[in-house]
């Protein structure tokens, strides 16, 4: 027997009774695999974290080499696996994230939480790694805070004598900030702290809101019907999220925090409380602002119309108090905020469609084309997604995650933690095509990042 839960969610109720000619050995045996391979995740993870400080692959080259007092507890290890080293740890990763998600079934809920756990207070103890975006944070903070210089109209060139930076990434010296107004009020209280400090604190702040997300997750997917430790699993251990996301203090890990304590009120019937805090995570990231349209269309149908009322009004009220306080603060800057973005993303790079076709194989007009092109499916895509969630044809969330899968599929710039927003929106789906569309994204976001990697690892392609 089965429940409707919210917004077209389904509660499965039912007892599943064991089969006759199911085989308790090959249980026993899968449940076996699934510890081995948490176990390479734990193993692959702390190798990464020993071996990160003189490992320039795991590094963002604006610390290599590192800092001594960046380089974290391990400084002094001297272990270096060089570019095969790193690319084999990676690769092991993955393969035992891929084992464990498939063997999560018949592992115990503690077993999975301790490895999350685990992995996350590993890479919390290396240096930032593969990417600068952390210093940056620091920079547009240290310029509002310190410098009285708005970072929604200057780049952190304005700061170019302060301390943090010859730590950004040189594509972002002279860009005004893509983050959210809500970020960047936080980063404010972060502003006067030391650059390792400030590095400590964002990880931080990343690990505890990954940690969060998956106890959202968690409770979701018994609100939806779906194995919670599954659905853990497919989160905490996905090696982009932690990796990249907690290792490099991506503020994308936060932002989906506060999307999932917006899914999760929403299932819950909550729904102003859970719209407002999806108007939220949309002030930490742009990003965010995908899910609540199919919030609100999901809320349609005619017994509860009061329902999609009141995501109205919660989204409302919240982001009249957040455009208030941003006006306070940044005064007219963050108007430019969707320009900036629009310019940031036209950058691109190879690792993306368009970014391939214009950078690689040298067709730079026709990978504009290519782009606005892409741009424009997307839109088509998610139209039709949430005309069919409009009329009831498709659940919610399973349409805001082939959203979210053709947004990243058609994106400009396609950076490795990007794949993190899909991986909450997969767990919960009742639509498994979408689970398995996540890892294999995963694999071949991680693939196109390790022939970055390798030197001249694109004549792979020909290229």
């Amino acid at each position: 027997m089965s429940l409707h839960g919210p917004l077209g969610a389904t509660q499965s109720g039912a007892i599943e009774l064991s089969r006759p000619g199911v085989d308790a050995r090959a249980a026993r045996s899968r449940a076996r695999t699934g510890l081995f391979a948490l176990c390479g995740l734990m193993a692959s993870g702390a190798l990464a974290t020993i071996s990160a400080a003189h490992t320039d692959t795991f590094l963002p080259e604006s610390v290599r080499p590192v800092p001594n007092w960046l380089a974290g507890p391990f400084a002094g290890a001297g272990v270096d696996l060089h570019v095969a080293g790193a690319v084999a740890v990676l690769v092991v990763m993955f393969a035992s994230y891929v084992v464990a998600v498939g063997a999560a079934d018949q592992l115990s809920g503690r077993a999975v939480l301790m490895c999350i756990a685990a992995f996350h207070a590993i890479v919390l103890l290396a240096p930032p790694l593969l990417s600068t975006d952390i210093f940056s944070y620091q920079a547009y903070a240290r310029m509002g805070d310190l410098y009285g210089a708005n970072p929604y109209l200057n780049g952190p060139h304005a700061i170019a004598l302060d301390p943090v930076y010859p730590f950004i990434g040189a594509k972002w010296v002279t860009m005004p900030s893509v983050y959210g107004p809500a970020f960047t009020m936080l980063s404010y209280l972060l502003a006067p702290m030391s650059i390792v400090a400030s590095v400590f604190a964002y990880k931080s702040i990343a690990a505890v809101s990954s940690l969060v997300t998956v106890a959202l997750v968690w409770n979701a997917a018994r609100l939806r019907g779906v194995d919670p430790v599954k659905a853990a699993a497919v989160v905490g251990l996905n090696p982009l999220l932690v990796v990249y996301g907690v290792g490099g203090g991506h503020n994308d890990i936060l932002m989906l925090a506060a999307l999932m304590a917006g899914v999760s009120l929403i299932l819950q019937h909550r729904e102003r409380a859970g719209a407002g805090s999806l108007v939220l995570a949309t002030g930490i990231k742009l990003t965010a602002g995908l899910l609540l349209p199919f919030a609100l269309a999901g809320a349609g149908n005619p017994l509860s119309r009061s329902r999609r009322r009141d995501i109205v009004i919660g989204a409302g009220v919240v982001g009249a108090l957040l455009a208030a306080l941003t006006f306070a603060v940044f005064g007219l800057g963050p108007l430019r905020l969707p320009v900036t973005v629009f310019h940031s993303q036209s950058l691109g790079d190879w690792h993306s469609i368009p970014g391939f076709v214009s950078s690689r194989l040298g067709l730079g007009a026709v990978g504009h084309v290519t782009g606005d092109m892409l741009a424009a499916v997307f839109v088509a895509v998610t139209c039709w997604l949430l005309r069919r969630v409009w009329r009831g044809e498709l659940d919610w969330l399973d349409a805001a995650g082939w959203a979210t899968v053709a947004m990243l599929a058609t994106a400009s710039s396609l950076l490795p933690w990007y794949a993190a927003w899909l991986m909450p929106l997969a767990a919960l789906a009742g639509d498994r095509r979408l689970l398995r569309s996540a890892i294999a994204m995963t694999g071949l976001v991680l693939f196109i990042q390790l022939l970055g990697y390798i030197p001249h690892g694109t004549t792979f392609l020909n290229l």
